[in-house]
């Protein structure tokens, strides 16, 4: 569990808020500025003047959605006002860029009168190409949005109803196809009659449940006819005549329980009394109706879902929205109809049942997901979803009528599958490799709060068991200032160890002919990186991971005195992996060779090759020079291609050319064309630098001017890992550096 602590420092932290707004268009120039603004503007403006539909030609209208709230119904918060509700609609903007490069301004309206809301979303037509609207309680959402979808022209998509109904639709159809029963047989109990339960029944309705074979139950039980109280018209629709009067009434002999409601409703003689191979939605968050182990105490043959990302088949939002309005935008539809709904909902019952890429089931931290009982829909990160569902609604929009500007879907699909970048993705595999088998890391620096705070994270994720170093006392007061549990999290304080001198006499044997004497190594283990480094060396850790607060020499100076270096390595180098939207390429050496010949020049590549494989990239290295190919003759440039050749003798079967120009290799067209001989097919991925100045250069460049994410640097060349931390870290990527080492140590 995260504190309250982190939660208030994630959100206020550095740029306050989680987003921020950038431009697409170069504004580097007066000419930039005079086409981005006055004169150059006015072009756009008169040609939408002249046909308002070019408004989705000339502006970001067709990627923009509003998240719009007035926060009368707030996750599990309830009516927190708009202002409260803030947090969770740029959380809302965040998953839609995340998950559908759909971009998002949230809008927070200060009223509860619903015809002001509409009134605001009709007047904001003209600049986004769709609505969310997200936390607006019933039955008032659903009279705002049935206006909305009236009087409007653009997708209007109440997620708090349909998004769970889309959802949970998929994960019904594929639990029914699982018991065999037919959809126009079950018998249907709800728990919750607010907007998620009353989409859901409507939706269920349209795939082929009957009506009749509906109980709803609300706060005062199941609602049938004669229960003296008034129904609004939206409950009204599912009143039955009924002798069921309470939910455990009515769930006997129920197949489907759909709860949508409040946690512990449901009792395990409910389950029990349900019919054959019952299915349970327990959708209340953050705690189901009732919980996954307990239904399955219950019955064996139960299949239950819940909103929990704990428990198999969660009903996650994040399945829907993102990838519904990535469709809906992409053909600049009018509505989001219920074709189009059908269609998400099919999709994705559809993807459960093809192969999960392995790739998927690491992020997960398993080996395989098969579709069955415990895997009925896909999980959130399953980068499938964009192309399957965005397609699936683009095409129900353009087959009913509602697509403004149809595609090719084939070619759609392609774009889809180039639109989300994946360098993220690779970092979630390498933790997860980590978590399948978890080694034992040391941290030096147990008086840094932000080593604290990742040895948390990586001992509850599961990653490895994390030592920190240093003084008990001195640790516990950084903690408690910043929160952060230390459960679970082993300190060792050098100066006190019992293994100090045995480390001293072993650091005594490596050095003794390096000018170390017994005493000064017995003082030398008092520091806390040398105490570390002996840990690795005697087999007391797996990995050491130093420098947040260290100077970089402090840190890797210890680790080349006492590791070994690799066999056929003459000596250590250093490697970022630099994480693009859709790329990840790797850097080296960017941090300790300052001019290494060209035998070390190839030593390095064939390093980098072997991180890049623990990243699952296969290599594609590009040995950089200001030459390409002979076209400049100089030392310099000869070293670069003679290391070239070194490596394609020791290694024929990787895939290496130079010496090449940086921009050669990124520029594959060019290559095959003026360079048809090499053997760079594609866009080089490892990039081997000439010397330390241009390496380190190009890295800190790359992170700062081209917004690259580094991880790193990654020590390579030595026989156990030790890795550097930079001191400009975040705790996430500490985290992420943990992963890369604990996958180093299993190989």
């Amino acid at each position: 569990m995260i504190t309250k602590q982190e939660a208030l420092d994630y959100h206020s932290r550095g740029r306050r808020g989680k987003v921020e707004v950038n431009s697409t268009k170069p504004c580097r120039t007066q000419r930039d500025l005079s086409l981005a603004y006055t004169p150059g503007v006015a072009e756009p403006c008169l040609e939408i003047a002249k046909n308002p539909e070019d408004v989705y030609k000339y502006t970001a209208k067709g990627n923009l959605v509003a998240v719009i709230s007035n926060g009368t119904a707030v996750l599990g918060l309830g009516n927190i006002g708009a202002a409260a509700g803030k947090p969770v609609m740029e959380g809302k903007g965040v998953l839609f860029k995340r998950f559908a490069d759909v971009d998002v301004f949230d809008i927070e309206l200060d009223t509860e009168n619903p015809d002001e809301i509409i009134k605001c979303c009709q007047l904001l037509e003209p600049t986004f190409g769709g609505i969310n609207l997200e936390d607006i309680k019933a039955p008032e959402c659903f009279y705002i949005e049935e206006t909305l979808k009236k009087t409007m022209k653009i997708p209007i998509f109440h997620d708090d109803q349909h998004g769970t109904a889309i959802i949970s639709a998929a994960a019904l159809l594929n639990a029914l196809e699982i018991v065999k029963k037919d959809i126009s047989k079950i018998r249907v109990v709800f728990s919750g009659a607010g907007a998620a339960g009353i989409a859901c029944a409507k939706l269920y309705c349209k795939l082929g449940v009957k009506h009749e074979n509906i109980l709803m139950v609300d706060s005062k039980g199941v609602m049938y006819e004669g229960r003296g109280d008034k129904f609004n018209k939206y409950k009204a629709e599912f009143v039955r005549k009924s002798d069921c009067h309470t939910l455990g009434d009515a769930m006997k002999d129920a197949d489907v329980f759909v709860g949508v409601s409040l946690k512990d409703l449901v009792t395990k003689s409910m389950v029990k009394s349900m019919a054959k191979d019952p299915i349970i939605f327990a959708m209340a968050n953050p705690d189901p109706e009732i919980m996954y182990p307990d239904a399955l105490d219950a019955r064996k043959d139960v299949i239950m879902a819940t909103g929990r990302s704990d428990f198999p088949n969660q009903v996650n939002n994040v399945l829907g929205f993102p990838f519904i309005f990535r469709g809906a935008l992409d053909v600049a539809a009018t509505a989001i109809n219920e074709e189009m709904k059908i269609a998400a909902a099919m999709s994705l019952a559809k993807l459960a049942k093809q192969d999960v890429p392995e790739e998927v089931a690491r992020a997960y931290g398993v080996d395989h997901f098969t579709f069955g009982r415990e895997y009925l829909i896909p999980k959130p990160f399953d980068a499938r979803i964009l192309v399957w569902e965005s397609a699936a609604v683009a095409q129900a929009a353009m087959d009913t009528g509602v697509a403004r500007e149809p595609v090719d879907i084939e070619k759609y699909k392609r774009e889809l599958e180039g639109r989300i970048g994946h360098g993220r993705t690779v970092m979630r595999v390498m933790a997860d490799k980590a978590k399948r088998n978890p080694k034992t890391l040391v941290f030096p620096e147990g008086n840094s709060s932000r080593i604290l705070r990742a040895a948390n994270i990586i001992l509850k994720e599961g990653i490895a068991t994390p030592i920190v170093l240093g003084n008990p006392d001195s640790i516990a007061k950084e903690a408690k200032e910043h929160e952060i549990p230390l459960n679970g999290i082993k300190i060792i304080d050098p100066v006190t160890s019992e293994r100090r001198e045995e480390y001293a006499k072993r650091y005594f044997e490596k050095r003794c002919r390096s000018g170390a004497g017994l005493d000064s190594a017995i003082w030398t283990m008092r520091d806390r990186t040398y105490f570390g480094i002996m840990m690795l060396e005697m087999g007391d850790c797996d990995a050491v991971l130093s420098g947040v607060t260290l100077d970089y020499p402090q840190t890797i100076r210890p680790a080349l005195q006492i590791i070994d270096l690799v066999e056929g390595v003459s000596r250590a180098s250093g490697m970022f992996a630099m994480i693009q939207r859709d790329h990840l390429y790797f850097f080296a050496d960017t941090t300790v060779n300052i001019n290494p010949n060209a035998e070390e020049l190839a030593e390095i590549a064939i390093c980098s090759a072997r991180v890049a494989r623990h990243f699952n990239i296969e290599p594609r290295i590009a040995m950089l020079s200001f030459s390409n190919f002979g076209s400049v003759r100089s030392p310099e440039s000869n070293k670069v291609a003679a290391a070239t050749a070194i490596v394609k003798e020791k290694e024929p079967d990787l895939i290496i050319e130079g010496e090449m120009q940086a921009d050669s290799a990124m520029m594959p067209e060019y290559m095959a064309k003026r360079y048809p001989f090499s053997q760079l097919k594609g866009t080089a991925n490892v990039l081997i630098f000439p010397d330390l100045n241009s390496g380190n250069i190009a890295y800190k460049l790359a992170q700062r001017l081209g917004g690259l994410e580094a991880i790193g640097p990654i020590l390579m060349g030595l026989s156990k890992p030790v890795h550097v931390l930079h001191p400009t870290l975040d705790v996430n990527e500490i985290v992420d550096m943990a992963a890369i080492a604990v996958v180093e140590a299993q190989k």
